[in-house]
């Protein structure tokens, strides 16, 4: 064998373990992956209630497509993991969000020609987004738990309040468009000023954090000034409807809460 074919087949050995593991024995993306599903399953719920309460606005119908391709993409990335539980309930997350897919779309489509949707299935969908989040709920655990791993405290702490502020934005949005009073589209059945003390409290507290360096204090306080504009309509959600108003500062909100959660990861906090 020459040596120069020698050197090309060693260089291919040696190539091999670094595409093999490029994903793999990754669980901290594995997570941020899954955190960003999860956002992006919820929102296409939100999504929805403001596609259908402002009248088949189709900036709306773009987002959830938007975040339709965004779930899709997070679970393809998610297709190697190692684990055999992860494994599991990742076949049976992948299965569940093309059921709900399917149900996503024969609303659209049902407003869109008819100009109406029978609450029920709206109900339906609402239920089937629910398991979802549950579903991806343990699985962000057994990712953790197969390996060995944990989410550093502040860094969990700033993506949960990211979801919290996900599920008020469902919320207000199945209220605003006629449909919240028959369930609660982000799966709490907190009443939507309760879960607005709630974000507070828990925003406050990450403000507090005596870890947070000078750039975590600045896009904490940038999420604090998008937060005033939407508090006092949420506590007061039974006065005026501005739903407009809360799904464009809610995204802004969970996006700063995004980076806020990376330079906590970024400094393992």
């Amino acid at each position: 064998m020459s040596s120069r074919l020698t050197s090309i087949l060693l260089s291919s050995l040696l190539m091999l373990p670094l595409s093999f593991s490029a994903h793999a024995g990754e669980p901290s993306q594995d997570l941020i992956t899954l955190h960003h599903l999860r956002l992006a399953a919820q929102k296409t719920l939100s999504d929805f209630f403001m596609f259908n309460g402002m009248e088949g606005d189709q900036r709306y119908a773009k987002q959830i497509q938007a975040s339709e391709e965004q779930v899709n993409a997070a679970l393809q990335q998610l297709q190697d993991l190692s684990g055999e539980g992860s494994k599991a309930l990742h076949s049976q997350l992948q299965q569940q969000w093309q059921a709900y897919q399917i149900q996503l779309k024969d609303l659209i489509t049902a407003l869109e020609t008819e100009g109406f949707t029978d609450l029920q299935p709206v109900a339906d969908l609402a239920t089937h987004n629910q398991q979802l989040m549950s579903l991806s709920g343990e699985l962000y655990g057994k990712i953790q738990q197969e390996s060995s791993t944990s989410v550093p405290p502040l860094t969990e702490r700033s993506r949960e309040l990211g979801l919290l502020m996900q599920t008020i934005a469902v919320n207000y949005a199945s209220r605003s468009a006629s449909v919240g009073a028959s369930f609660f589209g982000g799966g709490d059945e907190r009443a939507i000023d309760e879960l607005a003390v709630d974000f507070n409290k828990r925003l406050q507290e990450l403000k507090a954090s005596p870890r947070n360096t000078a750039e975590i204090k600045a896009s904490l306080q940038s999420v604090q000034t998008k937060w005033n504009y939407i508090e006092k309509s949420l506590k007061n959600y039974n006065e005026n409807s501005v739903p407009f108003l809360i799904s464009k500062y809610s995204e802004q909100i969970i996006s700063g809460l995004e980076k806020t959660s990376e330079l906590y990861a970024a400094g393992k906090l």
